[in-house]
């Protein structure tokens, strides 16, 4: 259940080689390129599409940027969870740009976001360094929102009545459908989909995003460490059916004993 809606954008091969002049295998779509050029001629007084001065007129809103930085940082995220960004390894916003087919601005934005999160580290004049994590960070974290998650989830077992958790029953079998062709990054997007909709149910949006966060952070590779199992992915998804088959069949003995065998097992 640790690795998780499908992802927007496209992921370009990462690793050690980011630096070298490998052709990429796919780029951020065209229109949003094009649309932040024509923003940028707009802002000059040109409008290319009309082929006329538009002095007068107010700078285009920035939402193509916007579109293009979202897309980016999900498509990092998706390469952290695939180890395509290996740990220990410097990647320069421009050569990560160059990879996408947009300028370093978009892409050093999302990196400075990945800082925040603990995803990444600044390594000044040359870029992001991807975290390195151990075993014991990963146990931490599973300790931790085990602490979170049990109790919410034992105490929603009892007053959440069988219609609610059928309704769920699509988004468990988005992880099936993500682990069965092997997608990491589709599965882990799927995965937290799935924890964020049951942890909904308890009404406290603090509590959904703390989560959420931990789990995030649980799913990036260690250093080092296997590459994550399609096995694996196969068994993670079918806890997730399992667990909700017992809670619409408010079976409380398999629900206990699952949501405590899901944080107590390897992979939290």
């Amino acid at each position: 259940m640790e690795q998780g809606s499908a992802r927007e954008g496209v992921r370009p091969p990462y690793g050690p080689g980011a630096y070298a002049g490998t052709p990429v295998t796919g780029r951020v779509p065209e229109q949003m390129r094009v649309g932040r050029s024509q923003d940028a001629d707009r802002a000059g007084g040109v409008d290319r599409a009309r082929g006329e001065h538009t002095h007068s007129e107010p700078p285009a809103p920035r939402v193509i940027r916007h579109s293009v930085r979202g897309q980016i940082l999900q498509a990092l995220r998706a390469a952290l969870v695939d180890g395509e960004l290996t740990p220990g390894q410097v990647y320069s916003a421009p050569a990560l740009g160059a990879r996408f087919g947009v300028s370093a601005t978009p892409v050093r934005e999302a990196m400075q976001q990945l800082a925040t999160e603990g995803a990444v580290e600044v390594v000044p004049n040359r870029g992001f360094r991807v975290s390195e994590r151990g075993p014991r960070e990963l146990a931490e974290l599973a300790e931790v929102r085990a602490l979170i998650e049990v109790p919410v989830m034992l105490r929603l077992a009892r007053t959440v009545p069988a219609e609610r958790w059928s309704a769920l029953r699509p988004l468990a079998d988005a992880t099936v459908t993500a682990a069965a062709v092997g997608d990491r990054a589709s599965y882990a997007e799927c995965d937290r989909a799935f924890h964020r909709a049951v942890l909904t149910l308890a009404g406290n949006e603090q509590l959904v995003a703390i989560a959420d966060e931990l789990h995030r952070r649980s799913q990036w590779p260690l250093v080092a460490g296997p590459a994550t199992r399609r096995a694996d992915l196969l068994a993670d998804a079918a806890e997730h059916t399992a667990l909700l088959d017992a809670l619409i069949a408010q079976d409380l003995t398999v629900v206990q004993a699952l949501v405590r065998e899901h944080f107590t097992g390897a992979d939290g």
